[in-house]
């Protein structure tokens, strides 16, 4: 995507109103992008000079650019032209969806087209088809919507500009005390609080779940077994639904009274089950410490 070494990646997101360009701007934000919406297609350049001179601190630039910027058609092709004059070679993203698809969702929002003026929706919808059509010749990549909903979207833009590393779900275990109350942002929570409890045992009390004397002795409980390997398929057809949907972090919670025992130990245990499929995953004891 880019014309030289020191250049930042730019990618254009373009096309029919109403066809998810706003969710298409998500997605690369979610991957670190700068993302700048709405930008008159004539301060692209602007942009990417500044980027450079950002050292680069903002190697990879998106702007959305649509009708909204006057003299469209004529301001990007122009815009790309200077892009490339100066060694940077934009990627065009143009996306769209049928007319039927655009009219139910600009009535759904209920707002007019931008170009319908005192017009019906479809009118708006077929001026801006003709406005843009040179464009669309020229892109890139055109993703037609007219079958995706927001979640894959999102997974398409991800295969297609995602690393390897980006792509991957990033997942997190959590150990924590009820007492303490939920992990607000928790996606699954497994409650460990039916094993026995280690701290009313004398010579586990002061140790904590990281411990092997704790971690045996409420791995050897009866159902401890049976509910680890239960709960982590659950999570495993979870994470697979998660990553398919374009998920890029997912936070599983695993809970006892005071955080210190049991989550800690199973919350040890699920994470190293888990990694087997999921590299990347982190384990973390928030109450670690707490009592």
């Amino acid at each position: 995507m880019t014309g030289s070494s020191d250049a930042p990646e730019i990618v254009i997101i373009t096309g029919l109103s109403g066809a998810g360009r706003s969710t298409a701007a998500k997605s690369l934000e979610d991957l670190d992008w700068f993302v700048a919406d709405n930008l008159p297609a004539d301060l692209l350049p602007t942009m990417a000079d500044l980027a450079r001179r950002a050292a680069g601190a903002v190697p990879r630039l998106a702007a959305v650019v649509d009708v909204r910027s006057r003299a469209f058609s004529t301001d990007v092709k122009s815009a790309i032209g200077e892009l490339q004059a100066r060694g940077v070679r934009p990627f065009v993203v143009f996306l769209e969806a049928a007319d039927e698809t655009l009219v139910r969702r600009f009535d759904s929002v209920a707002r007019p087209h931008p170009l319908q003026e005192g017009g019906r929706v479809l009118d708006g919808i077929t001026a801006e088809r003709e406005l843009l059509a040179g464009l669309r010749a020229e892109a890139d990549l055109i993703l037609n919507t007219t079958a995706l909903n927001v979640h894959e979207l999102r997974s398409r833009m991800r295969d297609e500009f995602a690393t390897e590393a980006e792509a991957a779900l990033r997942v997190s275990v959590v150990s924590f005390g009820f007492k303490y109350g939920l992990p607000v942002d928790a996606d699954m929570v497994a409650d460990c609080r039916f094993l026995p409890n280690p701290h009313w045992v004398p010579e586990l009390a002061p140790l904590t779940g990281q411990y092997p004397q704790v971690r045996d002795y409420v791995l050897g409980q009866p159902g401890a077994g049976e509910f680890l390997d239960a709960f982590t398929r659950a999570v495993q057809v979870a994470l697979a639904g998660y990553q398919n949907s374009g998920r890029h972090f997912v936070l599983i919670a695993v809970g006892c009274t005071g955080g210190k025992h049991r989550s800690v130990a199973m919350a040890e245990q699920m994470a190293q089950r888990l990694s087997v499929k999921w590299p990347s995953v982190q384990v973390m004891h928030r109450d670690l410490g707490r009592e």
